[in-house]
């Protein structure tokens, strides 16, 4: 992807996000954009003269680092409001969702991707991981796709490669027929690894390696995919302490609770972050926080499917790095970025009070949290050496109208789309519209594929 190597400058915000402890924003900022990179930034004028060959005006905007989603699940924006699974808990959503997406092929997995990718970006989001574990004898390169999806589309990509191998036969969750090998899946493993894992700082795809769940992937090859990627200096993430339900399996089957199963398969380390963690002790929260692991908070998929409210507050106590993630667009229907901050917000102040988490914090959570899930010391927050993402949203827009906070009415208000989007120093959304594909076109086959996936008739 090509990057404005003659520099790209932002002037005028109103407010520039930074933050920092006491300094939130900063008033009149710019900054100014070279080969990807934050090269400078500040308040009033840039020193010197005219430095950049294209200006973005910020006058009445909030400039932002660009969030950073921690999990998601791309290809459920086929099954979104499924009528047989609106109401379910999480297992009984599973077994109704698992025959759906053993049907899926090459073209739903692309169209899927490129959807949910569209609508994070719309929402402020230019980096994003997808936890794919679906893969049948028809679609087994759902994770090429989904990186050609990335690269066509202009987003920071981190695909986990999943997997899934304790089918029904062997009391796990998943049907046969969306189960693998565990030689199939530790092979396909290191393929992609080996083409397309970019370690350098600025990568713009990474992968990691991401067994689905305890009821779903077997003990030996939890170990192996660990082993595997520590050979290769890549990251881990599996679901965890999700539901009461989970618990159960893992006490029944294991004789342990979810973590206590995870440091026994030498997961509790920091190159490793779970998604969820709603079920969680005292003492296994401070376990995590000595661990390292960081967590990916999904708020929305929690409260739709009732599995809880996690404990964000006490690992954030305890040290332990929270991003968010968006979740599977059919456990949460939506991949937008700012309705996730907002979520999460209100959610830990209905459970503990209007101060348990801070405007500010929650922002934090959705760029650097996000960005240390991930590993990223060059994402997540705008300062000089780090990448060029940056969201940049107008204050003018109805749903802001009032508003006397420019941090605050970003998440307190209801959310609007981002009006301008920059991924590695490309402008990939201007005037609230993507500049890199075809919406309207994917949008359409999308639909009827979704149709023909959940047994609709055409619209």
């Amino acid at each position: 992807m090509s990057t404005n190597k003659r520099g790209l400058l932002i002037k005028n915000a109103t407010a520039l996000a930074l933050l920092e402890p006491g300094r939130p924003y900063l008033r009149d900022g710019y900054i100014l954009i070279r080969d990807g990179r934050i090269e400078e930034l500040g308040t009033g004028s840039p020193p010197g003269p005219a430095p950049a060959d294209e200006t973005i005006d910020a006058s009445g905007k909030v400039v932002l680092p660009g969030f950073v989603n921690a999990h998601h699940h791309l290809y459920q924006t086929l099954t979104r409001a499924y009528p047989q699974a609106m109401d379910a808990p999480l297992f009984d959503w599973l077994r109704a969702l698992y025959p759906l997406w053993a049907k899926l092929d090459e073209e739903a997995v692309y169209l899927a991707a490129l959807v949910g990718l569209a609508e994070l970006m719309l929402s402020g989001c230019t980096t994003t991981t997808d936890h794919h574990y679906i893969f049948t004898p028809d679609l087994k390169r759902a994770i090429d796709l989904e990186i050609e999806a990335a690269r066509e589309i202009g987003i920071r990509f981190h695909p986990c490669r999943g997997s899934m191998s304790l089918g029904e036969a062997k009391g796990g969750l998943p049907p046969e027929s969306v189960v693998q090998a565990e030689e199939e899946v530790l092979a396909d493993s290191e393929r992609l690894i080996r083409e397309y894992h970019d370690p350098s700082s600025g990568a713009m795809v990474r992968i990691a390696l991401a067994p689905c769940s305890p009821f779903s992937v077997t003990p030996e090859l939890m170990h192996a995919t660990a082993e595997l990627a520590r050979r290769y200096g890549v990251r881990l993430n599996t679901h965890l302490a999700e539901t009461k339900d989970e618990e159960r399996f893992c006490l029944e089957r294991f004789g342990l609770r979810p973590v206590d199963y995870l440091e026994e398969l030498g997961w509790l380390a920091p190159d490793v972050w779970i998604t969820h963690a709603v079920h969680l002790r005292a003492e296994e929260i401070a376990r995590l926080a000595r661990a390292g692991v960081a967590v990916a908070h999904c708020p929305s998929s929690n409260m739709r499917l009732g599995s809880g409210i996690a404990p964000v507050v006490e690992l954030r106590r305890a040290g332990v790095p929270v991003g968010l993630g968006v979740d599977g667009s059919a456990s949460n229907d939506s991949s937008n970025m700012l309705l996730e901050i907002r979520q999460a917000l209100l959610l830990q102040r209905a459970a503990h009070g209007p101060s348990a988490l801070r405007v500010q914090e929650a922002l934090e959570m959705a760029t650097l949290g996000g960005a240390r899930c991930l590993g990223r010391e060059d994402l997540g927050k705008l300062a000089v050496g780090q990448a060029a993402d940056i969201a940049i949203f107008d204050l003018g827009e109805l749903n802001y109208s009032g508003a006397g906070d420019p941090l605050g009415a970003l998440v307190l208000c209801a959310p609007t789309t981002v009006e301008t989007l920059i991924v590695n120093g490309r402008v990939v959304v201007k005037d609230h519209e993507l500049q890199t594909i075809d919406l309207e076109r994917v949008k359409r086959e999308h639909r009827a594929r979704a149709r023909e996936i959940m047994g609709l008739e055409a619209e």
